[in-house]
C-alpha cells in the first residue's frame, strides 16, 4: 500500500493538479492543513484526500514529522503542491518498490523556470519505517534519520530513480517574489546554520543566496567553510558548494572557477544534477575562447535537456563563433521555439542569417528583436538595435 503524504496551507490554486497527477498511482491521499483560510481543505477532500489539521508549529519538520503518522501504508511519497508527479515515472518507481531491500527512492526531480539547474534530487518516496523522521528547519529532509537507520540495519538499499519524477514549480522567479517565499527561505537558511554552525549543507545554500545578492566575500567564506567540513561520501553537498563557489569566482578568477566546475563535474552524480555546472563551464570557455571544449559541454547539456532554452542560446553563441553558422541558425531557432520572447536569441539569429546571406530573413529577425525589446519596455535597446541593424540592412524594405 502506498500513501500520499502532503502538508498544506493556502493552496487552493495549486493542490488539484497535484493529488490529479497521483490519482490511481497511490492507494490514500492525506493532506494536513496547517491553517488554510482558503478552499485548500475543500479541494483536498473533493479529490478524494483525507483532511486533517494542525496548527502551524513554527517549522516543517514536526509538521511533516505529524502528518507521517497519519498515513496507513507501507510506502510513503511526499509531494508539496506545487509539485506533482509524471506519468512516465509510474512503471519504474513501482518496480524499485516491489524490490524488497529497497528503502528510500531518490527521485529527479525538473525544476520549471531553472535556468541553469533544471534537475534536483529529492528523497520523497521510502518505506513507512518507525526510525525514519524529518529533520532540519531549512529543506526538511529524512536524510539524516536514514542515514542512522542504514548504520543500525545494513541490509537496506538507498536507490534513485533514473526517470524524471516530479515537476516543481516553486522556484520560479515570478512565483519567489510574489509569495515572499526567498525572504522566508533566507530565515529558515540563517536558522538552520546558527543550529548546526559549519554545516556543508547550510553552508551551501545560505553562501549561494549570498553571492547571488551580490554579497560575495560573505558568501565565498560560507562555500569554502562548507567545502572544508564536507564528507567525500555526500557528492551532492559537494558538488552544490563546489558550483557556486566556482559561480563567486567565475568574475575575476575564471582559471580558478573552470577548475571549480571540473571539480563539481567529476563527482560520481546522475549526469542531469550536474547540468549547472556543465552550462556555466561551457559559458565560461566561450568567453576565453576554447570553443571547441565549450561546445561539447554546452551540446552535451542540450543532449541531456533539450527542454533548456539557455542551452541552445549559448550553443548558438558558441557555433557562430565557429563559424558554423548553419548550426548556430538551428540553434537559435530552438531556443527562440522554447522562449519566444528571447530578444537576444531572436537579434543573434538575425545576425547569423545575415552573414549566412539570407538578406530577407535576417531583415525579418531584426524587426521582430527590436518589436521584443519595445514590448518588454526597453526602447534605448530597441532603437539602438535599429540604427547598428539599419546600417546593414534595409528595415524598411
Amino acid at each position: 500500500m502506498l500513501s500520499l503524504s502532503m502538508i498544506v496551507r493556502n493552496e487552493a490554486e495549486r493542490l488539484e493538479r497535484c493529488l490529479a497527477s497521483v490519482a490511481g498511482f497511490v492507494d490514500e491521499m492525506v493532506v494536513l492543513d496547517t491553517g488554510s483560510d482558503d478552499g485548500t481543505a475543500a479541494i483536498a477532500a473533493a479529490c478524494g484526500a483525507r483532511v486533517h489539521h494542525l496548527p502551524w508549529p513554527g517549522d516543517f519538520a514536526p509538521a511533516r514529522n505529524h502528518a507521517l503518522e497519519l498515513v496507513k501504508g507501507d510506502w510513503v511519497l511526499v509531494l508539496d503542491a506545487d509539485e506533482w508527479l509524471r506519468p512516465e515515472a509510474r512503471s519504474p518507481l513501482r518496480a524499485l518498490m516491489e524490490q524488497p531491500q529497497v528503502l528510500l527512492i531518490n527521485l529527479l526531480r525538473q525544476e520549471v523556470g531553472a535556468a541553469q539547474s533544471p534537475f534536483s534530487s529529492v528523497s520523497r518516496l521510502f518505506r513507512r519505517h518507525p526510525a525514519i523522521r524529518w529533520s532540519r528547519l531549512y529543506h526538511a529532509m529524512v536524510d539524516d534519520s536514514v542515514a542512522l537507520l542504514l548504520e543500525q540495519e545494513p541490509h537496506w538499499q538507498v536507490v534513485a530513480c533514473a526517470e524524471p519524477a516530479v515537476v516543481h514549480e516553486g522556484y520560479r522567479p515570478d512565483l519567489l517574489a510574489a509569495s515572499g517565499k526567498a525572504a522566508r527561505l533566507r530565515e529558515a537558511m540563517e536558522a538552520e546554520l546558527a543550529a548546526r554552525p559549519g554545516d556543508p549543507y547550510a553552508c551551501a545554500k545560505l553562501g549561494a543566496l549570498e553571492v547571488s545578492q551580490g554579497q560575495r566575500t560573505k558568501g565565498i567564506a560560507l562555500l569554502e567553510q562548507g567545502l572544508a567540513q564536507a564528507n567525500d561520501g555526500d557528492g551532492a553537498v559537494r558538488y552544490e558548494l563546489l558550483l557556486h563557489l566556482a559561480i563567486a569566482r567565475s568574475p575575476d578568477q575564471p582559471a580558478a572557477a573552470a577548475a571549480l566546475y571540473r571539480q563539481a563535474l567529476s563527482l560520481p552524480l546522475e549526469e542531469r544534477l550536474t547540468l549547472g555546472a556543465r552550462l556555466n563551464l561551457g559559458a565560461l570557455l566561450l568567453r576565453q575562447g576554447e570553443l571547441e571544449e565549450a561546445a561539447a559541454h554546452t551540446a552535451a547539456v542540450t543532449r541531456l535537456c533539450p527542454e533548456l532554452p539557455l542551452a541552445w542560446y549559448n550553443l548558438g553563441l558558441i557555433e557562430r563563433q565557429r563559424l558554423h553558422l548553419v548550426e548556430a541558425i538551428a540553434a537559435y531557432r530552438q531556443a527562440l521555439t522554447l522562449a519566444p520572447e528571447h530578444a537576444e536569441a531572436q537579434r543573434n539569429l538575425a545576425a547569423a542569417q545575415l552573414l549566412a546571406g539570407d538578406i530577407p530573413a535576417a531583415r525579418e529577425g531584426f524587426r521582430r528583436a527590436i518589436a521584443l525589446l519595445e514590448g518588454q519596455g526597453q526602447p534605448q535597446q530597441a532603437q539602438d538595435l535599429a540604427l547598428r541593424a539599419g546600417a546593414l540592412v534595409r528595415l524598411d524594405a
